[in-house]
């Protein structure tokens, strides 16, 4: 019989699954076991081998949603980084990088590389020809992330695809920011997907995981790194996570309505100086977005018109959460200076465009009206407290 393809809430609900065959619950059931049987059974299981039934079952989950062979899931985004990077990279080997990426992946390499003797350089840009610009003989990793984390640059995938396939160079991206619904890297030729599950693919904030999804040749190449470095999840995450990810698609699609309409709203306040949003016309790279994504996202940032404090903007929302992480159902907003990207040196950040009053946005499924209503007296308040 012929394997039926399956939409994507049909994939999201239902591949994956870990079959109840005892009782023929509706659910997954959650095995907990620290210990299996290995005499006799035709996988040797245990909770750091990341093949628990739970862990395994997931995993193919995520592989079909990224159009691929197989996938591994990690405690944490940054253990499916660092592993999947360290996985590949070896002493004298060198790693282009993308300018504009999060900022623990920036502090990361900035801080275990040069002990590892692994050679690395950041691009001036997002484009292809940025990283063309800084290859060398020794570079054995290509390393993107589009949308990027916080200012939205899009990067073209399927022309780095075709630049690290002509020069033999493994070809890694964060996909967090776009979740699987709007953009399947794979489809334009990229090697390694990795995603911060704590993000959309968990999506209600209470979940700390992360996912990585390759070949089965590249996945057995990350398995050997990550038995040693021990970051894999319990299994009660595990199904946290299956759980969570029925809804991604419903999620994000709502996600991706209300950002658009959020962004179109911003980029026309007075009160707001810029925006960044793959999904406005006025994006630079919007073009690249409209090519390769589905949808623009959920994640925007934006500047306030000078003389507006940021955080006093954060301290008078009432509605949306001033709140670290992204990607929930309840619309988020933070300073990344202060945040996600502090563990940088001012002078990274500056280069990056990163400035103290840059606003990230997380927007949520909460009606757009409210979202807007909140954002206008929150500048009412800051307004009054600037001429006080």
């Amino acid at each position: 019989m012929a394997k039926v393809k399956l939409g994507i809430n049909s994939t999201c609900t239902h591949v994956g699954e870990v079959k109840d065959t005892q009782f023929k619950g509706a659910v997954s059931p959650i095995y907990l076991s620290t210990s299996y049987a290995y005499e006799d059974v035709e996988v040797k299981r245990y909770p750091r081998y990341f093949n628990t039934p739970n862990q395994e079952m997931l995993s193919k989950k995520i592989a079909a949603l990224e159009h691929v062979e197989a996938a591994m899931i990690f405690g944490s985004g940054m253990a499916a980084i660092s592993t999947s990077l360290l996985a590949f990279l070896r002493k004298g080997d060198h790693v282009v990088l993308q300018q504009t990426l999060y900022g623990g992946t920036v502090n990361f390499v900035s801080k275990e590389f040069e002990k590892y003797g692994i050679e690395y350089t950041y691009t001036n840009g997002w484009k292809t020809e940025d990283f063309e610009r800084e290859l060398k003989p020794n570079t054995k990793v290509i390393y993107v992330e589009t949308p990027s984390n916080p200012l939205l640059t899009i990067t073209d995938l399927k022309k780095i695809s075709k630049l690290a396939k002509a020069k033999g160079i493994l070809s890694m991206i964060d996909n967090t920011f776009a979740s699987p619904i709007n953009q399947n890297p794979h489809d334009f030729g990229i090697d390694i997907i990795i995603h911060s599950a704590t993000k959309y693919l968990g999506g209600h904030s209470d979940i700390l995981a992360g996912a990585v999804a390759a070949s089965e040749a590249h996945i057995q190449q990350i398995w050997n790194a990550a038995i040693c470095y021990g970051g894999s999840l319990s299994d009660h995450t595990v199904w946290m996570l299956e759980r969570s990810i029925k809804t991604l698609a419903l999620r994000v699609k709502r996600q991706n309505k209300n950002a658009l309409k959020m962004a179109r709203y911003l980029n026309k306040h007075k009160d707001v100086a810029r925006v960044y949003y793959p999904g406005l016309r006025s994006h630079p790279d919007h073009k690249i977005a409209k090519a390769q994504m589905r949808g623009f996202g959920g994640m925007m940032s934006f500047e306030l018109e000078e003389g507006s404090n940021a955080s006093q903007f954060l301290n008078s929302l009432q509605l949306i959460k001033p709140s670290m992480s992204l990607a929930g159902v309840e619309s988020t907003m933070l300073c990344p200076a202060a945040t996600s990207h502090a563990l940088l040196t001012q002078e990274a950040r500056d280069e990056q465009g990163i400035n103290d009053g840059l606003i990230r946005f997380s927007v949520g499924i909460e009606e757009t009206k409210d979202l807007a209503r909140d954002i206008e007296q929150a500048l009412h308040v800051v307004k009054q407290l600037q001429f006080a």
